[in-house]
């Protein structure tokens, strides 16, 4: 059992690994089954990730509410045109097409949540198809993705009603980028570093759900986060350090969530949720929603 990010740096530093090789072994002893059936599960997943991307990127969803459905379609045709640059642009395009599928039922892995479900695999598949990674080195660096979600989870919290959604989409945007630094041929101290530039870049964002629904500001979010995780991942790699270790990082993140008042902790009872526009959508919802 593992607690901290410096026990898997420490780890796979002695052992001249990857992180997602230490993670793998310890989940699998933890679990009491083997690295085999492990890596045979997390393949499914990733699956699942690609072909959710695939939908959102192809088909004209729309949510129930009927708010939200094809911004990352939309911002995939866009590409070309992009300030950010092709490889960026993708992500975020990718990101925002999960966060479609999702808000219109469909199926997505939670990674670690359904709001915050676009940022991981958007990174993964963008940062892997760049780098000219197999399919089996993505499915790996999603251990590493896990084992920075599983520390979180431990010292601090992965839910939006408990510290905002900088336990969500900033949790969400940390895995991304520790495994993008892995992907890319980074050190695992590296990954540290770039775990901590990705949370001490969110810290304190709130969870305001407009009408309580995960789809405004939480689609677009998605995407901007990924493009946040893939930046950081770059700083990182380019041997930019976080002063501030990943764990106590981590650990300042939790202390944010607690002092967060409740009204901005998914109860839609703060930020966006109450703006005038906001409170008119909510309205409008009720009165066709079906008694």
């Amino acid at each position: 059992m593992y607690t901290t990010i410096q026990e898997l740096i420490k780890t796979a530093t002695r052992e001249g690994r990857k992180i997602s090789y230490v993670a793998k072994r310890l989940e699998a002893k933890e679990l009491e089954t083997t690295e085999e059936e492990l890596t045979k599960s997390m393949r499914e997943r990733f699956k699942v990730m690609k072909k959710s991307i695939e939908t959102g990127l192809t088909q004209d969803l729309q949510s129930m509410s009927g708010l939200t459905g094809t911004e990352g379609k939309k911002f995939w045709k866009y590409i070309p045109n992009s300030i950010t640059g092709k490889p960026v642009a993708e992500a975020i395009a990718r990101a925002m097409a999960v966060g479609n599928v999702n808000a219109s039922m469909g199926r997505i892995v939670a990674a670690p949540t359904a709001g915050a479900s676009g940022i991981l695999p958007a990174v993964i598949l963008t940062v892997g198809e760049l780098f000219k990674r197999s399919e089996g080195e993505m499915v790996d660096s999603l251990f590493t993705a896990g084992a920075i979600g599983k520390v979180i989870a431990i010292r601090a919290s992965l839910s939006g009603a408990e510290g905002g959604c900088q336990a969500e989409c900033g949790s969400a945007a940390a895995m991304a980028a520790g495994a993008a630094v892995e992907l890319a041929g980074g050190s695992p101290h590296q990954v540290g570093d770039a775990v901590a530039l990705a949370l001490k870049s969110i810290m304190g964002l709130v969870c305001d759900p407009v009408a309580g629904l995960v789809e405004v500001p939480c689609i677009k979010r998605n995407g901007i986060l990924a493009s946040m995780a893939i930046s950081v991942a770059d700083l990182s790699l380019a041997g930019i350090r976080s002063v501030i270790p990943a764990d106590e990082v981590i650990d300042a993140m939790k202390s944010v969530g607690e002092m967060l008042p409740n009204e901005l902790k998914e109860t839609a009872l703060g930020g966006v949720a109450t703006t005038p526009t906001a409170k008119e959508i909510e309205k409008n919802l009720k009165e066709v929603s079906p008694k």
